[in-house]
């Protein structure tokens, strides 16, 4: 079943990890159009290019246009929704994806790790919402999905993350506003909140065995999470199966969340 077909679709932070799987899983889906935004370095042997060559290679249905940029700039946003016009006439579908997580102690961290953490995650996240959200307003016919990537960590603590959990939490927080905001404009906004996937973001974390030894133990599927763990319930948010479905958010996270006793 192709559960995009014929649909346009952008994605922040798409070089990798959980971005990546969802530009994959989306193309597979019948995708035309992808947008893939990613920060601007990340043009190696397994960057942004890559991504591009293996989607029109395995996916010839799927065209992919890549813009460069600071999500945590609003000219970013600007830039994205231009080039995704220019190739492909509308954006059907949002996925911000685009974060990081620096991990540090809160009594020590530094002002400047905050200001980034949260422009990143949460700015980058309003910037790229609204300039995708203007342009499915104004398009014929009206109307899309935007999915915002939050986090397990908008719901729980993490001493590492207090600096983090807030973003993912004003994420989620933003998902519900929007749904409200822009329905009348037929434009549905949900959120996905992964549990522990084992991306770049958590890698030297996860690097410790014990600690990830006690992360797999917590969950209920025995297992980490994988990015394309994540891209299924983005595709299947993104598409018309999921047509009266805004303002929620799904737990995607292997059973960790319940996992208390």
């Amino acid at each position: 079943m192709s559960l995009l077909e014929g649909k346009v679709v952008c994605i922040t932070g798409a070089s990798r990890g959980i971005g990546r799987a969802c530009a994959i899983e989306s193309a597979k889906h019948g995708a035309v159009g992808l947008i893939l935004h990613y920060y601007g370095d990340d043009e190696t042997e397994n960057g942004i290019n890559a991504l591009k060559q293996e989607i029109e290679k395995d996916y010839s249905h799927s065209k992919v246009v890549t813009v460069p940029g600071d999500i945590a700039d609003s000219k970013t946003s600007v830039k994205v929704v231009v080039a995704g016009v220019d190739a492909f006439g509308r954006i059907d579908v949002l996925v911000s994806n685009a974060g990081i997580c620096p991990f540090a102690e809160f009594l020590t961290m530094p002002h400047p790790t905050w200001d980034r953490t949260r422009s990143v995650n949460l700015d980058g996240t309003f910037y790229i919402t609204q300039a995708v959200a203007n342009q499915m307003k104004a398009q014929t016919p009206q109307g899309g999905s935007i999915i915002g990537v939050s986090s397990i960590s908008a719901l729980v603590g993490g001493e590492l993350q207090c600096h983090y959990t807030p973003t993912k939490a004003g994420i989620l927080s933003l998902m519900q506003s929007c749904a409200v905001a822009l329905g009348k404009y037929n434009i549905r906004a949900n959120a996905v909140l992964p549990g522990t996937i084992a991306t770049d973001i958590n890698k030297e974390d996860l690097s410790d065995e014990g600690k990830r030894a006690g992360m797999i133990k917590r969950t209920c599927l025995g297992r980490l999470g994988a990015p394309d763990d994540i891209a299924g319930p983005v595709v299947f948010l993104a598409s018309d199966l999921a047509k009266y479905v805004t303002g929620a958010s799904l737990l995607v996270d292997g059973g960790l969340f319940v996992n208390l006793q």
